[in-house]
């Protein structure tokens, strides 16, 4: 629904670092001496006739200073309200806060052990970072747990579920169409529209690349140029070699639209040269939806006039679902009006879907009660649209949204719709 996510986007391939990251867990991932879904005296792990203890794992901070630190605030705004107006089924909610995994696959892994075997929680929501070392632990110790499904742990596990449902595309599964379609909207038809891909060198963007020239090509794009060829390890100073291929890929001409599916200081420097070369054409991402951008007047015009996908309802719909979003993010920064962000809405709807869940799981919560609500879980009309499990273990819900930003404000430029997702493979 991705940073920096901005790495969620950055969409699903974005946020795909290294697959073996997770699935080599299991090795260092022992079991709980206490027993899966147990705390020590044998009772359900976190539960209490009084509350429910819920930990999260975000990364606070990183190597490069991008922060995530807003999930933390998103999901104390849900559980602030769920305790507000009575908890579930009788129980407050004890959110511990999140734990910083500084990006890191080993403090990820710890931060998960010290949730499970030292604070005891029932579940952790949100988990927000690149990096998910800890998911073969805690689907080994049934810890439910929820965040932004961008990465391949997201999609399968029976504990483990994303907000918005599974967004990386697996094989025999299904692959989302909002960006493709939503951009037809800006584009005023996809027939014969010219669209260039450009991504990071590593698993994650050709991933990203095999998926994406998969989706604009069955909505009826031309793929003109669709490389992983970036370094992933530092920005470049010179993008005219990029840019120069990209500006003649469509039989020597530019494309229509040109896509990067990178995170926020490679596309500053990939649109601003692009500008500077005379693309008049449609400038499109993933990451790039959030005010603290800006501040910069650097930053403001490179990024003026490009198309974020946000896999959300924007924040600036006027629904009762949005207008309720920003309440309760008010409320639990103090009565304070802060910048809303994609982070915020990670949190939010990561514990949001945890609640649901364990509301329709009723009084006698235990881990097998709240899988059993959530193997015929469904609603509709939520900031992610109509969720339904295990369907989200599998395949997104399917919508999003498309924003500009323009004179330095973000305005809906396709709005927020559900498409009928396509076959993958």
């Amino acid at each position: 629904m991705s940073r920096p996510i901005r790495t969620i986007a950055a969409a699903a391939a974005v946020l795909l670092f290294a697959t073996a990251t997770a699935c080599n867990s299991a090795s260092t991932g022992a079991p709980d001496n206490d027993g899966a879904g147990k705390g020590g005296s044998g009772s359900v792990r976190g539960v209490s006739a009084g509350s429910i203890k819920v930990g999260g794992i975000v990364s606070m901070t990183t190597a490069s200073g991008y922060s995530k630190k807003d999930t933390d605030l998103g999901a104390k705004a849900r559980y602030d309200r769920a305790n507000a107006e009575g908890g579930v089924n009788g129980r407050k909610i004890d959110y511990l806060g999140a734990e910083d995994d500084g990006q890191d696959p080993a403090k990820n892994l710890a931060a998960a052990r010290k949730l499970v075997q030292r604070e005891k929680v029932f579940a952790v929501a949100p988990m927000s970072s690149v990096t998910f070392s800890g998911a073969d632990f805690l689907e080994q110790q049934k810890v439910p747990t929820f965040g932004w499904g961008t990465l391949p742990s997201f999609c399968g596990p029976k504990h483990i579920y994303g907000f918005n449902g599974c967004l990386v595309p697996m094989p025999g599964g299904t692959l989302n169409q909002t960006w493709p379609e939503g951009l037809g909207k800006v584009l005023g038809g996809t027939k014969g529209k010219s669209v260039a891909l450009l991504a990071n060198d590593n698993d994650a963007g050709k991933f990203g690349i095999r998926t994406f020239t998969q989706g604009f090509r069955a909505a009826g794009y031309k793929v003109s140029y669709a490389k992983a060829v970036v370094p992933a390890t530092s920005v470049p100073s010179d993008w005219s070699a990029y840019t120069k291929e990209i500006m003649r890929s469509d039989g020597g001409k530019a494309p229509d639209v040109v896509i990067s599916v990178m995170q926020t200081p490679y596309n500053i420097g990939l649109f601003t040269t692009l500008k500077r070369g005379g693309f008049t054409g449609v400038l499109s991402d993933p990451t790039d939806y959030d005010p603290g951008l800006l501040t910069k007047d650097a930053t403001r015009q490179a990024l003026d006039g490009v198309h974020v996908l946000v896999q959300f309802e924007p924040f600036e719909s006027d629904s009762a679902g949005m207008r309720k979003f920003k309440e309760d993010i008010r409320k639990a920064a103090g009565g304070k009006e802060v910048p809303l962000n994609m982070h915020m809405v990670t949190g939010y709807m990561s514990a949001d879907l945890f609640l649901s869940i364990a509301q329709k799981a009723g009084k006698d919560l235990t881990v097998e009660t709240f899988q059993r609500a959530a193997g015929s879980f469904s609603d509709t009309g939520t900031l992610v649209g109509d969720r339904s499990e295990p369907k989200g273990q599998r395949e997104s819900f399917g919508c999003g949204a498309l924003v500009r930003l323009k004179d330095g404000k973000y305005e809906v430029s396709s709005p927020f719709k559900c498409y009928p997702p396509i076959p993958f493979g």
